[in-house]
């Protein structure tokens, strides 16, 4: 467990986070296709070595979160992925769930999937460098839902998925995600979210998982994407700090948000007010950002090799940012000043 508690706690560093580049080839290609860039293996790659690669760049990225396909390529030098990442002093890590599927008998609600095999997997990617991993569970929300079984369902397999990580010698991303989708109010966010985690961590107790050894990837408490009521930064930031004291253990080294449909600066904005929050502790808050990592870093891109450099530029200037959130130390006017990559 020493281990696992040292990748934890290098991960989470002070002033850093997790670029989520574990993107199915399906949701790459959606973001690539509107920017005429045809999505094939050669082009996907060189997306993620473009970001991978950019200098400096582990001053505010502490590891990537990869997935099957990139984890198994080598760059355009002939060097794995996993190791171009480890001379980048970045963490690798691997998506190992298959997704979510219709939780039969409870329409509209989804379970995670992938647990078949893991074990035989996870050893797989330990081999060739990956030193943690991530599974993501799924949660819509309505006046109704999710159901008690959809919360215990996912919970359970975020356990067994745990268990069989750290049993490998990787740190598990535990990441019950409550959807933006829909008009749910802010309250009812809090209270999905509170349920979710406490059924959580009950099964990873049930599991014996060291909390030690583990990440928490959850959501910001926010409304859905159709509340009429729109929610403030403080209420935002109050919500989620309040949400996670009340059930998310101590033990647990950090808790690395996902943006969950936030634009790159409302990602950045809501970090910066959590982490201003004089309750906040007592975990590291930090993030673990998809699209709102990559999004300025693609359109600078646009698939040209010739515009690699402005990527990489666009790259570091949100990661520089998001990490200046991550210890309530962003302020408005760094969006002002591009602040060039790093050699």
């Amino acid at each position: 467990m020493t281990e696992l508690h040292t990748t934890a706690q290098a991960l989470v560093a002070n002033g850093k986070g997790i670029l989520a580049a574990d993107e199915t080839v399906h949701t790459v290609t959606k973001r690539l296709t509107p920017r005429t860039i045809e999505s094939t293996p050669d082009s996907r790659r060189a997306y993620r070595e473009m970001l991978f690669a950019t200098p400096g760049i582990s001053a505010f990225i502490s590891g990537v979160i990869l997935q099957d396909e990139t984890i198994h390529q080598v760059d355009s030098a002939g060097t794995p992925m996993p190791e171009l990442l480890a001379r980048q002093n970045l963490i690798p890590g691997i998506k190992v769930d298959a997704g979510a599927v219709p939780l039969a008998g409870w329409p509209g609600e989804m379970v995670t999937e992938g647990l078949d095999g893991l074990r035989d997997r996870l050893k797989d990617y330990r081999r060739i460098g990956a030193r943690f991993a991530k599974w993501r569970a799924v949660l819509a929300v309505s006046d109704t839902r999710p159901s008690r079984a959809c919360v215990l369902a996912n919970a359970h397999a975020l356990a067994r998925y745990g268990a069989l990580c750290q049993e490998q010698d990787l740190v598990p991303i535990v990441e019950p995600e409550v959807l933006m989708d829909g008009a749910h109010t802010i309250d009812r966010c809090e209270q999905v979210t509170g349920e979710a985690l406490h059924a959580l961590f009950d099964a990873l107790v049930e599991h014996d998982v060291v909390l030690e050894g583990l990440l928490l990837k959850p959501n910001m408490v926010v409304p859905g994407a159709g509340c009429p009521r729109r929610a403030t930064v403080p209420e935002v930031a109050g919500a989620t700090v309040r949400c996670l004291r009340r059930h998310a253990p101590a033990a647990v080294p950090g808790i690395v948000f996902l943006s969950g449909g936030q634009d790159a600066v409302a990602a950045t904005i809501h970090l910066n007010a959590i982490n201003q929050m004089p309750s906040a502790g007592p975990w590291k808050l930090t993030f673990s950002y998809g699209r709102a990592l990559q999004d300025e870093a693609l359109a600078a891109w646009q698939g040209k090799s010739t515009n690699v450099e402005a990527g990489q530029q666009a790259f570091y200037h949100r990661a520089q940012c998001t990490a200046a959130a991550a210890i309530g130390r962003y302020v408005p006017a760094m969006e002002e000043t591009l602040v060039g990559a790093k050699g």
